[in-house]
């Protein structure tokens, strides 16, 4: 029973303490009534570009910093892999092949697999870009001020339905313009949508816990009261 109300009691203290108050429409809500739209974006080897094409790639990112007057964050996501699933599937394949020659070739190729992964970890790499949407702010706060935010519970400020929807305009005008500075990089991006932000976060804030226990799909809930 103490560890139940430990464990409600650490769950509480962590809820009070981050900056996401709900996700809804695509957008991430955070206490404080701003706004976040998030970009899932493919990378670009730059080394293998040649000469004009690395210069063309940098010339394309000073634009798309010149264009906008909001910051950016990039964040960049490592994972184990985990291809536990995908080795099921070859063992399931391997039970059901007649043809002893793909049979062989299977065996062996099951067999590089794990190899590979006994010489190492094998990570898997996503690239995220974070456009914000403050209203009512300039983002010059004093060192002081934003050291307060960080270390003190996150206070809540409801949005209305025509508030949100407001602001949101403002945020998809700003999504538009970093997919177009993307597009001219050559680099293809995506919006998470709401369900995507869900899983994105719970598997960033509990990356042991994930890989074994999966959020339900949006659809599958009951959210009618």
């Amino acid at each position: 029973m103490k560890n139940k109300q430990a464990k409600n009691k650490s769950l509480s203290s962590t809820e009070k303490n981050l900056f996401i108050s709900t996700i809804r429409d695509d957008t991430v809500v955070l206490k404080n009534g701003g706004l976040r739209a998030i970009l899932l974006t493919s990378s670009i080897n730059f080394s293998l570009k040649n000469e004009d094409e690395q210069e063309g790639i940098v010339q394309a990112y000073v634009s798309l910093l010149n264009s906008i007057d909001f910051p950016l964050q990039i964040c960049i996501q490592s994972r184990q892999l985990n291809i536990d699933a995908y080795i099921a599937k070859l063992d399931k394949r391997l039970r059901e092949v007649e043809n002893e020659l793909i049979r062989v070739q299977l065996e062996e190729y099951r067999k590089y697999i794990l190899e590979l992964l006994s010489l190492g970890e094998i990570m898997s790499k996503r690239f995220y870009v974070v456009i914000p949407y403050q209203p009512g702010s300039d983002g010059k706060k004093k060192f002081f001020e934003q050291l307060t935010d960080v270390l003190s519970p996150t206070k809540i400020i409801s949005l209305s339905k025509e508030k949100f929807n407001e602001y949101k305009l403002e945020l998809e005008r700003r999504v538009a313009m970093v997919e177009a500075g993307l597009e001219g990089m050559g680099l293809k991006s995506v919006r998470l949508d709401t369900q995507s932000l869900i899983e994105s976060l719970y598997n960033t804030y509990n990356p042991i816990v994930s890989q074994f226990e999966k959020i339900n799909d949006l659809n599958d809930l009951n959210l009618e009261k």
